[in-house]
């Protein structure tokens, strides 16, 4: 299906508005000594460092470089725009303008290229967003074991018997060590270790060993 062409004045616009500045900057360096092919070259120089300044300053409005060699190739098109209007002898041109008309090529590339390889301006960091901790749950095991019943609970076979109120105290450390040396002599020789081999093994006085025999249940 052919879409209509409808004309649009801001493109009938551009169209003049592009003609008449190529054919002023044309005229202006044709003047200032660029004859035949250079001086149709100047003013597709002038326009192309215009447009690509433009197009840099939509990408990276606040780019000083793109912002100078907007206004460098705006005032090279207005000025060859007002020159040529007569308020310039174009038969009898000034020597300034005629190096200005030379050097512009150099002046043109240079800002071309960089504009075009400069690196863009980066992208405004982000500050990370301090996430809320995690409350803190409490964890209970589920899994606990449950207590036995009283009936099931294995029976003590023997129970420390209490020294008598004349005997001394024995320590724990003491104790258990006497009671080391009564089982390996039980399991060495199959019977009770007595009490004076006891005593004579620990080397206590009468009163602890008597203690010790006694907690131990020893003849």
């Amino acid at each position: 299906m052919s879409r209509s062409i409808r004309p649009d004045a801001v493109l009938i616009q551009a169209v003049i508005a592009g003609a008449l500045s190529f054919a002023h900057l044309h005229d202006l360096a044709e003047a200032a000594g660029q004859t035949g092919w250079k001086a149709w070259a100047y003013p597709i120089s002038v326009d192309l460092l215009l447009v690509a300044a433009w197009r840099r300053l939509r990408t990276a409005r606040r780019d000083r470089s793109a912002w100078t060699w907007f206004v460098i190739a705006l005032t090279a098109s207005l000025g060859a725009n007002i020159a040529t209007a007569g308020l310039l002898d174009l038969a009898n041109v000034p020597s300034w303008l005629r190096i200005l008309v030379a050097g512009w090529p150099a002046l043109a590339f240079l800002g071309g290229t960089l504009l075009v390889h400069s690196p863009a301006e980066p992208a405004a960091r982000t500050q990370p967003v301090d996430e809320p901790a995690a409350p803190e749950v409490e964890m209970h095991r589920t899994d606990e074991p449950t207590p036995a019943p009283a009936s099931t609970l294995p029976e003590l076979t023997s129970a420390p018997v209490e020294p008598t109120p004349d005997l001394p105290t024995v320590p724990a450390a003491l104790l258990d060590h006497a009671r080391r040396i009564a089982d390996a002599h039980q399991a060495s020789t199959g019977t009770p270790m007595p009490a004076d081999v006891l005593s004579a093994r620990l080397g206590l006085p009468a009163p602890t060993s008597a203690a010790i025999a006694a907690q131990l249940q020893l003849t």
